[in-house]
């Protein structure tokens, strides 16, 4: 046979195999129907497995069986999209304990952040809640969110991202363990300056303190001097410090605005490596709300340690047509080689579609909690 008649062939067999797909389709919509009515899951792992072995057992080759196994792997991820579909067609979405509200209540709310008077988390509080607000500060992120956890605080601002420096991996673990939950999201650029005590140059500077990151945000220009460098916890915790020292031979790396608050002067600015630095800090708060318009949807979720875990949990966002702004991972503390994904995607709980979505990653992952909608 030529190559025409060959593709001929092919187009016969795949003309079949869509219309036996859309065959099973059909019988799988009445079995949604049919668990729909009786209060049946949609996902049953077991039977499944036995499926993909019976497939697997039919197939004539090592290469065919693997084939057939992702073959179906596939159909029957399907089929239950189309089943979770029904679902939230028939208004069976399931509870989801977050309550809409058309705006935050800021009025008399008490806002923590971490660090000292001058941190850039408290020029972020200032740029999303205004001037004219109670704060308090905390020494760690844990702190932060415990203050909110308890009451003492309404919303806590945290650092969670850096443009240069990546995800402040401490944060997302935290809000796995603290029943805390983001609410809005403020970014501003950072740019570092080095700060010293009124009356100091830069050829009295011998030591400089900042936060690890910040000197290696700034490190070409800290290297062409061959200062000392000390880390701190916060840059704000720097500045205090070369103020309250009042020594020209020590200087701080932090912003501008700490600078102010402390009366230093600033030697230098700005002394970043890269110009468009930006922190992107979240908004928290202890209560499950979002606001109506919100279009941005954090979660987590673990997934069983196999093959192909990870890819079927992102079908659900390909399916729904929901766009993923952000993936990372963190190791799962007690269990070696296993992790824990964090997704952004955009979308409001109110939407079908993410509806849709949650409810298969709900059905599939081995835990799942939304982070926020923001």
């Amino acid at each position: 046979m030529d190559l025409n008649e060959l593709r001929g062939r092919i187009d016969s067999i795949d003309e079949q195999i869509i219309r036996l797909y859309e065959e099973r389709m059909d019988v799988c919509r009445q079995v949604a129907e049919y668990k729909i009515e009786n209060g049946k899951k949609v996902y049953d792992r077991v039977r499944e497995e036995e499926k993909l072995a019976k497939a697997r057992s039919m197939a004539h080759s090592d290469f065919t069986a693997q084939g057939v196994s992702e073959l179906f792997e596939q159909i029957m991820s399907m089929s239950r999209k189309l089943q979770y579909q029904l679902l939230t067609e028939k208004g069976q979405t399931g509870r989801l304990p977050f309550f809409a509200v058309d705006r935050l209540d800021t009025r008399k709310a008490r806002v923590v952040f971490q660090g000292a008077e001058g941190a850039y988390s408290q020029a972020a509080m200032v740029s999303y809640f205004g001037e004219q607000i109670d704060s308090i500060h905390v020494d760690t992120f844990r702190d932060a969110m415990g203050a909110i956890e308890e009451g003492s605080a309404d919303f806590a601002v945290l650092p969670i991202e850096n443009s240069t420096a990546g995800i402040v991996s401490e944060i997302y673990d935290l809000l796995v363990e603290f029943e805390n939950y983001i609410v809005g999201e403020q970014i501003i650029r950072i740019e570092h300056c080095l700060l010293g005590v009124p009356g100091a140059s830069l050829s009295d500077i011998r030591t400089v303190y900042s936060h690890p990151q910040s000197l290696m945000q700034s490190s070409r220009f800290l290297s062409s001097f061959g200062w000392q460098q000390i880390s701190m916890k916060n840059n704000a915790f720097a500045a205090r410090k070369v103020a309250q020292d009042n020594r020209k031979d020590q200087a701080a790396v932090a912003s501008e605005y700490a600078g102010k608050v402390y009366g230093l002067s600033v030697l230098k600015k700005p002394v970043n490596n890269v110009s468009n630095n930006s922190t992107r800090f979240i908004i928290v708060t202890n209560q499950k709300i979002f606001c109506r318009d919100a279009r941005k949807v954090s979660i987590c979720f673990e997934v069983p340690h196999e093959s192909g875990s990870l890819y079927h949990m992102l079908s659900h966002f390909i399916y729904n047509h929901l766009n993923l702004t952000k993936i990372e991972s963190r190791p799962i503390e007690g269990r070696a080689w296993e992790y824990r994904f964090f997704v952004d995607f955009e979308g409001n709980l109110a939407d079908g579609a993410v509806k849709n979505a949650l409810r298969g990653l709900r059905e599939e992952a081995s835990f799942l909690k939304i982070l926020g909608n923001y």
